[in-house]
């Protein structure tokens, strides 16, 4: 490997299994020092256990390579200031955060429980932000003490939140979140020499295996296009140091494709120079629509 992250101190959170699992792989190879959280959680965010996690630091320390386990729930305030802290005490500094945990409670909407969406807008959205929030205030406190600061916070978006997924509103509406939170985040971190990107993965997982089944089923041979492996790459690369200039974008990943997705924009604007008539607005309304980029698809959808 090229060394790409050699001393840099990476937390991935969810890192036990999947994709997770792969960028704390891929961080180790290229140098880095991980911190390997998991609550070894089912795919519902039911039952836990450092298995998982303590098995992915096992693999890295017997390559020769530095890991530590932090079992935090991600979604709990003091959680997430513990897994910061985890990092700073056994390596003494953080240079990258990727957020990458969640489960799913599929559900459509008509049936979805208050439950079951609390559950996930929780894991995957505040599990994203407070992570983010004591991580930034490492990194802020290291620059206002004049110290240099290349810090990196890679989260995890998902197709579903770019564009919507039948069966999935409250997944759907995390994920969505979460590009909005990475804007953000990037507008205010840039300040304290931090970038803020996102990702929105394609690949075969424990949470997409029974949704994609056919389309993504393993082959035989050659290049094995839904290998969560594939994603790590780009993430590894967001936390080097090459990706400075590079922050407030979403990028889909998806075996070896990479491409950045075009977000909301201001599109073509109908000003009357005053008040509007609902009667009047029907006609400017479908005018609008027909010049207007048709929106992608919802995932699910015919």
């Amino acid at each position: 490997m090229s060394g790409l992250c050699d001393g840099r101190v990476v937390i991935v959170t969810g890192a036990g299994r999947g994709i997770g699992r792969a960028h704390a792989l891929a961080f180790a190879a290229e140098g880095a020092k991980v911190v390997v959280n998991d609550l070894g959680a089912g795919l519902d965010g039911s039952a836990s256990s450092s298995d998982p996690a303590q098995e992915v630091v096992d693999e890295i320390v017997a390559a020769g390579g530095q890991a530590v386990v932090n079992g935090a729930d991600v979604a709990d305030w003091s959680g997430a200031k513990d897994l910061i802290a985890t990092a700073l005490e056994n390596f003494g500094t953080l240079d990258v955060l990727v957020n990458n945990a969640g489960f799913l409670r599929d559900r459509m909407l008509a049936n979805l429980s208050e439950d079951e969406w609390d559950a996930v807008i929780r894991v995957h959205l505040k599990g994203h932000f407070a992570p983010m929030r004591h991580a930034i205030e490492y990194w802020r406190g290291q620059s206002k003490a004049g110290k240099p600061v290349a810090g990196r916070i890679i989260n995890t978006s998902s197709g579903a939140g770019l564009a919507g997924s039948i069966g999935q509103g409250n997944y759907a509406a995390a994920k969505a979140g979460i590009a909005g939170l990475t804007l953000n985040a990037a507008a205010e971190f840039g300040r304290y020499g931090v970038t803020v990107n996102a990702i929105a993965p394609a690949a075969r997982t424990r949470m997409t295996e029974a949704a994609f089944a056919e389309t993504m089923a393993k082959p035989d041979a050659g290049f094995d296009a839904m290998a969560p492996e594939n994603v790590s790459p780009l993430v590894v690369w967001l936390g080097s140091t090459e990706s400075a200039d590079v922050t407030g974008r979403v990028f889909e990943v998806e075996g070896g494709k990479v491409s950045v997705a075009d977000g909301w924009r201001h599109g073509e604007v109908v000003d009357k120079g005053a008040r509007w008539n609902p009667t009047e607005l029907g006609e400017v309304v479908h005018k609008l629509i027909a010049t207007a980029v048709p929106p992608v698809p919802v995932y699910g959808t015919a």
